[in-house]
């Protein structure tokens, strides 16, 4: 049996569905279990960021790259929530100095796609960041919506990226509603000692402008020692 840690937990359009991703706590891997998991069932067993799978992994028949995390699975299991202490050890291990170097590719300065004949290494990442490196923002478009400003620790920026993270976009749609904007938020995450960021790719996309290939997104914003509690339950 593989045992991983959940560090991401992902919304889609489909709220019948969550995307979960994890770390093995004996490899290193990152893995995604497929299909996803139902939203009614995360919710029942109170399935968080921390929270520990068991089960056994295979790799699928196909891997529609660069999402070679995608494993099938059997035999799933609950195990419980691992403490904060490991949880910040699986990001610190697994993180990379950058986004560029996550994915292992050269961007343009503010380029927030990767087209496909880039050919990404993977499609999830963890980074470390300044506290001062993230800031929830409204939406340029839309000041309902709810996106992320991203420094690296190579300085380079990354605006108005998509947060995917279920709990952290809810939360932040709901504070925005209450107090009409982010000030708190924001002061939490710069109050923090250590940041970690967990990135990742969307699925292959053709938008309007036609620019094609796989969108850069924010999956999980975790702080430490003190974090969004409201963010990390299910109401």
């Amino acid at each position: 049996m593989t045992r991983i840690i959940i560090t991401d937990l992902t919304r889609f359009g489909n709220r019948d569905i969550l995307c979960t991703a994890g770390i093995d706590t004996d490899t290193g891997r990152c893995i995604r279990p497929m299909p996803y998991l139902r939203s009614d069932r995360c919710k029942e067993l109170n399935m968080l960021p921390g929270a520990i799978l068991s089960g056994e992994f295979s790799d699928p028949a196909a891997v529609d790259a660069p999402h070679i995390e995608d494993m099938n699975y059997q035999n799933l299991t609950f195990d419980g929530h691992c403490s904060s202490e490991e949880f910040q050890h699986v990001l610190s291990s697994s993180a990379d100095r950058s986004i560029e170097e996550g994915f292992g590719v050269q961007l343009e300065e503010r380029q927030k796609h990767i087209p496909p004949e880039l050919s990404p290494e993977r499609s999830l990442i963890t980074i470390k960041v300044e506290p001062r490196g993230v800031r929830i923002v409204q939406d340029q478009y839309n000041p309902a919506k709810v996106k992320a400003h991203i420094r690296d620790a190579t300085g380079r920026e990354y605006s108005f990226l998509s947060i995917t993270d279920l709990g952290l976009h809810s939360y932040a749609e709901n504070h925005f509603r209450e107090a009409g904007d982010y000030l708190d938020v924001n002061s939490l995450i710069r109050s923090q000692d250590e940041v970690y960021v967990r990135i990742g790719l969307s699925r292959f996309h053709k938008a309007p402008n036609g620019r094609a290939g796989f969108w850069i997104q924010v999956n999980g914003i975790y702080s430490f020692p003190n974090y969004f509690e409201t963010a990390r339950r299910y109401e």
